[in-house]
């Protein structure tokens, strides 16, 4: 198996020319963020706003001209260019693809270090525990840990028509950028290129055919976000939250983002709700507690429940055997399916409220 080295690719590039500029996309300096990680490569062409359709014939030339370097599996390249005229900048082929996914939920925190995570792959088992296909999508292009969380160590495939299999586990499917990049390789991007890749993980994956997709969004409300209900119409958004003030606070920013798009909240999480201690069983508030239940009824929107801060909780997440499966008849593993039950319920009340079955989803 030939080895891929960078050299190679920019050798490559080289032989692509930027139309009207009399000379290559390498020697404009065009070429960024190229990453090849198990001879699929990944690379940015950077544009403007204004460039962004002149350009495509451009992207599409680099996509092609990586791929007939020796030793390359497949190739990928993104326009990056202004963040509102991203959208722009998507690949012109997904474009037409159609996703055969019942739902898409997104579960999202205002802030990091909520177990946001956690939460979302314990509910994505939950799902497929009752009775549901389901797949995972690690939206959190900067800090991946699905893959760790699921217990999945290996590289995807690429399918006949040139689109990735994603890998599966405990029954549910999974992707993440975790998969493409060394454990502690670090992913210095610029947002556009973090949409492109976002972008690309949604409709160049072989989903399909699913019950529900769940995706797993980094914190905050930048550029992941807005890509993901700019490209996909979302059956609701998961909020997590701890129970203290500033914890809510950034919620309550997520939930409203959330609503500004006119995106369904399905609900609140409290995650560290209370800590039980595993010697005496009695409980402590740590973080506070009933803030998210507070929150949810003052913002009108479904409280989900709570989840408490267990060692078993984030023994069998880092071990990639999460609780959910791992010990399912646990009290913890419980709540997680009744919060799945909630969702479940709440996806199907709204699609009834359309009064026919819902439209597959087209990728934009």
């Amino acid at each position: 198996m030939a080895s891929v080295e960078e050299e190679q690719i920019i050798e490559a590039l080289r032989g692509v020319p930027v139309p009207g500029s009399g000379t290559d996309v390498v020697s404009l300096g065009l070429v960024s963020g190229l990453v090849i990680k198990d001879r699929m490569v990944h690379l940015s062409v950077d544009t403007s706003a204004e460039k962004a359709q002149e350009m495509e014939p451009v992207r599409v030339a680099c996509e092609k001209a990586a791929a007939t370097v020796t030793g390359v599996l497949s190739a990928t390249a993104v326009l990056t260019e202004a963040v509102e005229a991203s959208a722009s900048a998507v690949p012109a082929e997904p474009d037409t693809d159609t996703l055969d996914i019942g739902a898409i939920i997104a579960v999202a925190s205002g802030k990091g270090g909520v177990g946001k995570s956690t939460t979302a792959v314990n509910l994505a088992l939950a799902l497929a525990r009752l009775s549901k296909s389901v797949g995972i999508l690690d939206a959190d292009i900067y800090g991946p840990s699905v893959p760790r969380m699921m217990g999945i160590d290996k590289q995807p495939k690429i399918n006949a028509e040139n689109r990735i299999v994603p890998l599966e586990n405990y029954g549910v499917k999974c992707m993440s950028m975790g998969f493409l990049m060394e454990a502690e390789e670090p992913v210095v991007w610029r947002g556009p290129m973090v949409m492109g890749a976002l972008n690309q993980l949604l409709s160049e994956v072989e989903w399909a055919p699913l019950d529900i997709l769940v995706v797993d969004l980094p914190p905050g409300t930048g550029d992941a976000q807005l890509t993901l209900v700019q490209q996909v119409p979302l059956a609701g958004a998961v909020i997590i939250s701890t129970p203290q003030d500033i914890s809510l606070l950034d919620a309550r920013k997520s939930l409203n983002m959330f609503r500004q798009v006119e995106v369904p909240i399905l609900g609140l999480i409290e995650n560290m709700s209370y800590f039980s201690c595993p010697h005496c069983g009695e409980c402590t508030d740590i973080f506070d507690h009933g803030g998210a239940r507070a929150t949810a009824e003052q913002m009108g929107c479904e409280f989900l429940g709570e989840i408490p801060l267990d060692v078993s909780i984030r023994e069998t997440s880092d071990s990639g055997q999460p609780i959910a499966v791992s010990q399912s008849g646990s009290v913890h593993a419980k709540t997680y399916m009744d919060i799945a039950a909630k969702v479940i319920a709440s996806i199907e009340a709204q699609q009834a409220d359309e009064k026919s079955a819902p439209p597959k989803i087209v990728m934009q």
